[in-house]
């Protein structure tokens, strides 16, 4: 998917909502748990309820791996599942020396048919190139993000700026607003100005909407540009809206509210 696709379904819909299909097994419905395909009987629901309120979807690979092969199962029949007119990002938040890089690349681009990967980018240039090689696809940078060992090293100042401000500053320079993207925590209000200045064009996919406490209109109303520029996630405050077997009808009504706002934020 390129960006002007993206932007087109964002319109079309008047959502930047990214639904995060965060699937821990023990938080499923109990209804479901006995049944061999759980995980993805679980998201196909979540999926049908939500499609027409968002725009993308993310996988976070954590919680698939987790499962071994029928965890890996589920996470194809997933994004198999998720229509093509959907944004589909892997977090996997991956990271190693380049030709190691180049077979996670393959393995999520090619082998996988996602639209974009979350990559760490502390190993330097060669680390990322091979994830910005492939045409349509994305490469999402950990920028800044919500945990609190943030403090450890992307917040440390080095030079006249902070650490995460030259990672962003020099990864951007890898790529373009058409292949490159950057993860910015929802709690990092304070610095998404900032951010914004040093990528006026690029999108950020924030995390930390919802159960984490982030706030959706501040979020829009500093970081947004005039193509939106922003994928806002949120994983339990819409998948785990309801344990019972009504999970599905209360995701949509968590995920209908988040879309219902952001239409009023969009330029």
């Amino acid at each position: 998917m390129n960006r002007k696709e993206l932007v087109s379904q964002i319109r079309q819909k008047k959502s930047y909502l990214c639904v995060g299909l965060d699937t821990e097994f023990n938080k499923i419905p109990k209804h479901l748990r006995s049944d061999p395909d759980a995980i993805f009987q679980f998201n196909k629901k979540i999926i049908d309820s939500t499609k027409d309120l968002c725009v993308a979807y993310k996988i976070n690979t954590a919680f698939y791996e987790s499962q071994g092969i029928p965890g890996w199962e589920a996470l194809e029949e997933t994004v198999n599942y998720i229509p093509s007119t959907h944004f589909k990002i892997a977090d996997a938040k991956r990271g190693d020396i380049g030709n190691t890089s180049s077979q996670y690349a393959k393995a999520f681009f090619e082998t996988l048919q996602f639209n974009a990967v979350t990559v760490a980018p502390y190993m330097g240039e060669d680390s990322v190139k091979p994830f910005l090689e492939y045409k349509d696809k994305w490469t999402i940078v950990l920028g800044l993000t919500s945990n609190p060992g943030a403090k450890d090293f992307e917040q440390l100042t080095t030079g006249d700026e902070k650490l995460y401000e030259k990672v962003i500053r020099t990864c951007s320079t890898w790529g373009n607003p058409d292949n490159l993207m950057f993860v910015v925590g929802a709690n990092r209000l304070e610095q998404f100005e900032k951010i914004r200045s040093i990528i006026p064009d690029h999108f950020f996919l924030v995390p930390g909407v919802g159960a984490q406490g982030g706030s959706l209109k501040d979020i829009s109303q500093n970081a947004m540009n005039v193509e939106c520029g922003l994928l806002v996630n949120a994983s339990r405050a819409i998948i785990f809206a309801s344990q019972n077997e009504d999970f599905g009808e209360a995701a949509r009504a968590v995920a209908s509210e988040y879309q219902k706002e952001m239409q009023n934020y969009l330029l």
